[in-house]
């Protein structure tokens, strides 16, 4: 079934400047950045183009996004947030790193669960942290966490667990018991989990998302979240994601950050998540509906043209984790889609060993465009 938004054209697409569109020769097509190529949300343009109006590109103005993401996350998830407990800061990425700086010392390890978003483990290795690896366990329909190998993990000592969920690249959608079953652990061992939790608000049908301090008393108390609005509204050019803490203990590390942080995020981009979170939600509506479309559409052209790829569709975002390991293609299979086929895919071994032979394929683009990306990698692998 056609959507509204299949009617974009690559012809309009490839007039703008964002990294997924400058980065590669006009002769490849790109599928690889976490970013839409869907037009922005009514109410988010609005906002901007009335902050243009009044010539207002001045610093950022934390205050007020609290306000509207609290009754937000209420409503969608029916999560109690004070808005006096939502701090401001530029992005996920530099959260991240605020909060290692504050909450651990050079040479603390912090657990990850690869295949992972790349910077998690980059970000901690450049501020000296020791990275732990508790990889995803592989299931007979798809990933999910390793709980025995994440309480080895803690109990080598670590002090952070960053936690992504739901989980990029697989899409996995942490399910409340293993949620539980952290928090547990983590209480235990006296683990702080910064739970990443930008790709929740597109949680897909057939899944349900639980804000990781939902889940018990111990998550609560033991939580940091990180998000965004930026995911969900294509936003991430313009600089402003949240931390939220639920306890008085993650509100004692939130408090340690320096003051200036909040400053830091874009004005433009906290005018474009409050216009988001108090008005999106009809647009929001249509790209998960989008998104339900192509992650099935994904499985019927890899079934028509690469059939011997392995792919279980995600349950939230928009991220197709191909297992290419029977093509023949080597550990990097984005290699040769790109210099064989012309079409851009992240390479699997940037999401850590366990990526050897895979690859990451955006999905949200039009039919056609997913269409020719599947074609090309297909040319790839008979070249």
């Amino acid at each position: 079934m056609d959507h509204p938004f299949d009617a974009i054209t690559e012809a309009s697409l490839r007039r703008r400047h964002s990294a997924k569109w400058s980065r590669y020769p006009v002769d490849v097509l790109p599928a690889w950045v976490a970013e839409m190529d869907y037009p922005l949300a009514a109410p988010i343009r609005a906002a901007l183009h009335g902050a243009i109006e009044d010539d207002d590109c001045g610093y950022a103005d934390p205050a007020g996004l609290g306000a509207t993401f609290a009754p937000w996350a209420r409503a969608t998830w029916g999560w109690e947030v004070a808005p006096r407990d939502v701090r401001v800061v530029p992005d996920v990425v530099t959260g991240l790193a605020e909060l290692l700086q504050v909450a651990t010392a050079p040479g603390d390890a912090v657990v990850i669960e690869p295949p992972v978003y790349p910077p998690f483990a980059g970000t901690a290795r450049h501020l000296g942290r020791q990275v732990i690896t508790a990889p995803m366990a592989r299931t007979a329909t798809g990933f999910a966490p390793d709980l025995a190998a994440i309480e080895r993990a803690y109990a080598a000592g670590a002090r952070v667990h960053v936690l992504c969920s739901p989980h990029n690249p697989t899409g996995v959608v942490y399910a409340p018991a293993a949620l539980a079953a952290i928090a547990e652990l983590a209480d235990r061992h006296d683990v702080l989990v910064l739970a990443d939790e930008i790709h929740a608000p597109l949680t897909l049908p057939g899944a349900t998302h639980t804000p990781f301090p939902m889940v018990s008393a111990a998550a609560a108390r033991r939580a940091i979240v990180l998000t965004s609005a930026s995911k969900t509204w294509n936003l991430a050019g313009l600089k402003a994601a949240v931390l939220v803490a639920c306890d008085d203990a993650p509100r004692a590390i939130l408090a340690r950050l320096p003051a200036e942080i909040s400053y830091h995020a874009g004005h433009l981009g906290i005018l474009a998540a409050r216009a988001a979170f108090t008005a999106g939600g009809p647009w929001r509506a249509q790209v998960i509906a989008m998104l339900d479309r192509n992650r099935a559409l994904a499985a019927e052209l890899l079934a028509r043209h690469l059939p011997a790829v392995g792919y279980a569709p995600p349950a939230a975002g928009y991220l197709a984790w191909l297992d290419c390991r029977a093509l023949g293609l080597g550990d990097d299979p984005a290699a040769a889609f790109l210099a064989r086929g012309k079409v851009a895919l992240s390479p699997g071994p940037s999401f850590g060993v366990e990526g050897h032979g895979w690859a990451r394929l955006n999905l949200a683009t039009t039919a056609r465009l997913l269409e020719e990306a599947v074609v090309r990698m297909a040319r790839a692998a008979t070249a």
